[in-house]
């Protein structure tokens, strides 16, 4: 027996390798030589392979509606939060050349650390994902945007879209479950360290970014015989690049031109840097870590299907309640069922489809986990304190 994936080369219009930058979609129909019975699985969902095969035949099928019926009322969305956000970006910085006047410096923060969580979250992770390359437009494309961020995004679309979203919480092989600092999940080892994780937690909170950054070069693994260290040096290079403009144009050109007036706009640049940080940090873990998201071992990847596949992306994963705002401040990730099992179908469309996702899971018997915000992320930070001790947490279920 052997972990499999069923996944199938880029698609023509990527230009990104499969295996090397992008999440490329599970094959369509793969099930269908190997669930075609009642025979029972050992998939942690505890479906027969004949459940598996139809649980994934409903969704493809949704899937396939929503795709066709994409069009200019889809491209128009994207392109009006992208001038939303541009324009809140402008008149952030324009005010924080008055920052010198409190009102003014709190508006600025308010609406440039707003513009950065907007880019980040709903535009550029999205684009990324190849989301909106369907329109074709060289300016909007998962192979042509760079984000406003200190990682490069050729080097986010590997550890983010392939890593993360093909082995979503399977231990050992998503570095998203602790980040290669923090142990999230009972069958990550314990060591005395580990007893310092709620710092370290709030540290990487506040620094996101620069965390995220750092998160494909696998610094834990640097000194490690099986790390080619020429490619990790490629790669710091390449982040080098990235933080050195990204630090010019927060933390330089934009204080230098504010002249006498530098201090506050580089304060403001700062904490609207940091605002997006702890934004991000809070959604991507409530997404990933509260009670009720499975963790996984390899074990369970062993002859993994598309519809086994699609079960384990909904099991790992948790939903936020809110309303259409917190829905684009979040990036549409309050969404995370409906992002990881189709994480190329364009954000502003798993709200439509998110009442159909959970009655199809509710029906075949598979967990749909969803809650408000404040009780996610008190989760959260419980299992970041419990695992910080030796033993096994009870809020952080493993599938057997």
């Amino acid at each position: 027996m052997t972990i499999t994936s069923p996944v199938l080369p880029a698609s023509t219009n990527s230009p990104v390798p499969a295996g090397k930058q992008n999440f490329t979609f599970p094959l369509k129909g793969s099930d269908q030589d190997t669930l075609s019975s009642d025979k029972a699985s050992d998939h942690p969902s505890g479906l027969s392979q004949a459940q598996l095969s139809e649980f994934a035949r409903e969704l493809d099928e949704l899937r396939d509606e929503i795709l066709a019926d994409l069009g200019k009322d889809d491209a128009a969305y994207i392109r009006r939060i992208i001038s939303i956000q541009r324009r809140l970006e402008v008149a952030g910085r324009i005010s924080l050349f008055a920052g010198v006047l409190p009102p003014f410096w709190l508006a600025g923060v308010a609406m440039l650390g707003t513009a950065k969580i907007l880019e980040n979250m709903e535009i550029g992770h999205n684009i990324l994902h190849g989301q909106w390359d369907w329109m074709r437009d060289p300016d909007i494309h998962s192979s042509t945007w760079e984000w406003d961020n200190t990682c490069p995004a050729d080097q986010w679309k590997h550890s983010h879209n392939y890593m993360h979203h093909m082995w979503t919480n399977v231990i050992g092989k998503d570095r998203d479950v602790g980040y290669g600092i923090l142990r999230m999940s009972d069958d990550q080892p314990w060591s005395r360290w580990v007893l310092t994780q709620p710092a370290i937690a709030t540290m990487l909170a506040f620094l996101f970014e620069w965390g995220v950054a750092l998160h494909d070069v696998e610094i834990e693994n640097l000194f490690k015989a099986q790390v080619d260290k020429q490619v990790t040096v490629t790669k710091l290079k390449g982040i080098a690049r990235k933080v050195r403009g990204q630090v010019l144009k927060d933390y330089v050109a934009f204080p230098a031109l504010a002249g006498p007036f530098w201090a506050q706009v580089l304060t403001g640049n700062l904490a609207a840097n940091l605002i997006r940080n702890l934004w991000s940090f809070t959604i991507i873990f409530c997404g990933h870590f509260p009670d009720g998201a499975k963790h996984f071992t390899e074990q369970d990847l062993v002859d993994e299907t598309r519809g086994g596949w699609y079960a384990r992306q909904v099991m790992g994963s948790a939903n936020l309640d809110g309303g259409k705002l917190f829905h684009i401040m979040s990036g549409n990730l309050s969404h995370q069922i409906e992002h990881h099992i189709f994480p190329d179908m364009p954000s502003n469309r798993y709200s439509q489809i998110a009442p159909r996702v959970r009655e199809i899971c509710e029906r075949h018997g598979i967990s749909y986990t969803t809650g408000p915000l404040g009780r996610q992320f008190g989760q959260v930070v419980r299992r970041i304190f419990r695992l910080a001790l030796p033993g096994k947490a009870n809020s952080s279920p493993r599938v057997i």
